[in-house]
């Protein structure tokens, strides 16, 4: 015992650097697992067996689809935000545009498929047909965007819209999951310094008392194992808050269930459905043809009643033939104007369809064990790879600490 008492005395800067050290430890490899979750977007190194591709990215398909389907079953009725768009609102919004684009339509598509037709019509008359095609529109806006809602499956995969979305940009599934959750990350980095110091302390007695070289790596992997492990389980549990005492205790996530679910809500809505995103999911998704058919049965009956009273003669002037193209090249038309005409109401849309906090208001109602599943994809994955790398690094410093130690 004196001898052990006398080398303290002798050499008590290294054993006083030995807590630290191991917070060190601690400390360091939280923050490579940290990184290693979200970096590098691609695979680094050589393939298969040498380098690392962070955990989302690498299963980015796979969490974008969990993320999804906690979105579409638990936190959205993309029907019930259609339903919240006025289409009265949206023509008036639109109404100048709108009418711009509706003549534009009517002189290229006539011009186009029956020149001599269009010629030979007084400007007058042609004034005239302009201003009927323009008169039925709001109608026609109001028809489109209630068969729209009622059959909305049908024209827009939601589902499809997001995950490409999610898998198209790691650097947005990489942010959506690291910004909801920074706090929980630094809170992991904190408990490895915590943790790793009361190790270390416990390490320094030990390496005292028995001078075995490999104290000092074993312990060093058993922080960075330990710690590893601990800070991710405390993120999450207990789920629901424990009395211990004077002190109440409960997962660091399951405690800012408010923020995140204000944080998630805003960035679902600006980031993922937004209007630009959804326009181009119901023009160019997997079910865009379902849409040219809604959009050319409206059109071929708004072509139709204006020319009801004169059908006979505008079928022999046209050609029943001539007709069917018209009114196909309407459809078309009309759908490539439909993106710049209705980004004149962007505004209003956003404000109506109210996305943010829709997610919000239904992140509150979840269940701890379903608010756990928005973050714990990205931790279970590989998680054991994620603990190991801390234990490795914590061997590796535990083995300078002997060099030191010794030398």
């Amino acid at each position: 015992m004196d001898a052990v008492l006398e080398d303290l005395a002798r050499h008590w800067w290294l054993y006083a650097a030995i807590p630290f050290i191991a917070a060190l430890i601690g400390y360091v490899t939280k923050r490579v697992a940290i990184e290693m979750m979200f970096k590098p977007l691609e695979f680094a190194g050589i393939k298969p067996f040498l380098g690392w591709q962070g955990v989302v990215p690498k299963h980015g398909g796979r969490m974008a689809a969990v993320a999804t389907e906690l979105l579409t079953s638990n936190l959205l009725d993309v029907k019930e935000v259609f339903r919240r768009i006025d289409p009265a609102i949206i023509t008036r919004e639109i109404e100048q545009p709108l009418l711009k684009a509706v003549d534009e339509v009517a002189r290229e598509v006539l011009e186009k498929h029956h020149p001599r037709l269009w010629e030979v019509m007084p400007t007058m008359a042609q004034e005239l047909l302009i201003k009927q095609v323009q008169s039925s529109t709001p109608r026609l806006v109001r028809e489109f965007m209630e068969e729209m809602t009622e059959n909305l499956d049908e024209v827009l995969d939601f589902q499809h819209m997001t995950v490409q979305r999610l898998t198209r940009d790691k650097k947005l599934l990489v942010r959506l999951i690291r910004e909801t959750s920074r706090p929980e990350m630094a809170f992991i980095a904190r408990t490895g310094i915590y943790f790793g110091f009361g190790l270390g302390v416990v390490q320094a007695i030990v390496w005292a008392v028995t001078k075995e070289p490999w104290v000092l790596p074993i312990f060093g992997g058993c922080i960075g194992l330990l710690t590893d492990w601990l800070a991710i389980k405390l993120i999450f549990v207990p789920r629901e808050p424990v009395r211990v005492g004077r002190v109440i205790l409960q997962g660091k996530f399951q405690r800012r269930r408010a923020e995140v679910a204000h944080q998630y809500g805003e960035m679902i809505a600006n980031e993922i459905l937004t209007v630009p995103n959804l326009l181009d999911a119901v023009l160019r998704g997997p079910r865009s043809d379902r849409l040219y058919a809604l959009v050319e049965r409206l059109v071929a009956q708004a072509v139709d009643e204006q020319a009801s009273v004169a059908k006979p003669m505008v079928a022999m002037a046209v050609g029943g033939q001539r007709l069917r193209e018209i009114k196909q090249a309407a459809a078309r038309t009309a759908l490539e104007r439909l993106p710049p005409t209705i980004r004149h109401a962007e505004g209003y849309l956003t404000e109506a369809m109210d996305v943010a906090k829709i997610v919000e208001r239904r992140m509150l109602g979840l269940t701890p064990l379903e608010f756990e599943g928005l973050l714990r994809p990205a931790f279970r994955q590989d998680e054991w790879k994620l603990i190991a790398v801390g234990g490795l690094i914590g061997f590796l410093v535990g083995e300078l600490q002997v060099l030191l130690m010794l030398h």
